[in-house]
């Protein structure tokens, strides 16, 4: 059993730190993909760290396990197991975690988490949290010595009543004990600059990484993003007909933000991969051949 390194030790590094996301397969063929991918993520694009999603409504709480285990000890990644409020009492929460750290893990993004498909709410387990804060904050009392991150939000959490709040919330989150937050995907690098300047204003100190989704397609984008670059938008449905130039546009546009947003000084990024290599091993070996990373 390998023992992973706190991600606040790379963001510590004096050089750039890249990572990327997975998310734990609904299937054998799934898995398959997911271990090919991690193989090929491993060879060509050496990330920092990697990190594991929870899935909606906590629903892969097992396969998060399962795989976060196969990254970190088949694999050699320093892992981040993403963590919800969603339907989970305290003693679960609890019992999970230990488990976690008993298998060598020391970093948990720590996230209220969305509701289960077919439900428009966030309901509150009895015995559990309402929130990210009440979840990061017990687990920093009964586990000390975790790395833990939390999500922030560019364009603003979509259940914020207002920007204002939506950063209070998140310096709540980091008056509770987080480490380092990741944000949410964007598509102009000026929201991230002015989100992060924010934070610090707001006495935000921990280390932000900007989080990158390579586009996929305009319905797609839309959905995730509410500010989307004209220049994107039309490119993009443009030639969505054409894969060749739709995959060129997706390693182009990613490669200008980081490469963008490494030049104004911020430490690293985060790769929502979907579980593909492809792309980011393209970007990746643009940022090396022209000395950015």
């Amino acid at each position: 059993m390998s023992k992973n390194r706190p991600i606040t030790d790379h963001l510590a590094q004096d050089k750039a730190v890249i990572s990327v996301e997975f998310f734990p397969p609904k299937d054998e063929a799934g898995g398959e993909a997911i271990i090919q991918t991690a193989l090929e993520i491993k060879e060509h694009v050496r990330p920092d760290f990697v990190s594991i999603t929870y899935g909606a409504g906590g629903t892969t709480q097992q396969r998060t396990f399962k795989y976060a285990q196969i990254l970190k000890d088949d694999y050699g990644f320093d892992v981040m197991p993403h963590l919800t409020c969603v339907g989970a009492s305290r003693s679960e929460i609890r019992e999970l975690v230990q488990n976690y750290i008993d298998a060598g893990f020391c970093n948990i993004m720590a996230l209220r988490g969305d509701p289960p498909k077919g439900e428009s709410k966030f309901k509150t387990h009895p015995d559990g949290f309402a929130y990210a804060s009440d979840l990061v904050d017990f687990l920093r009392s009964e586990f000390s010595g975790l790395c833990l991150g939390v999500a922030g939000y560019p364009e603003v959490h979509p259940e914020a009543r207002s920007p204002e709040i939506d950063l209070q919330h998140l310096k709540t989150k980091v008056d509770a004990g987080a480490s380092f937050i990741t944000t949410q995907l964007f598509y102009r690098n000026e929201n991230f600059l002015r989100f992060q300047k924010e934070c610090r204003e707001k006495g935000i100190t921990i280390p932000i990484i900007p989080g990158l989704m390579p586009v996929t397609s305009a319905k797609a984008i839309q959905r995730f993003c509410n500010d989307i670059p004209a220049e994107l938008l039309n490119t993009l449905t443009a030639c969505e007909d054409d894969p060749e130039k739709t995959q060129a546009l997706r390693v182009e546009w990613t490669y200008q933000q980081i490469a963008e947003l490494l030049e104004a000084g911020v430490r690293g990024v985060h790769l929502y991969i979907m579980n593909r290599s492809n792309t980011a091993i393209s970007i990746v070996k643009r940022l090396k051949e022209n000395g950015i990373i």
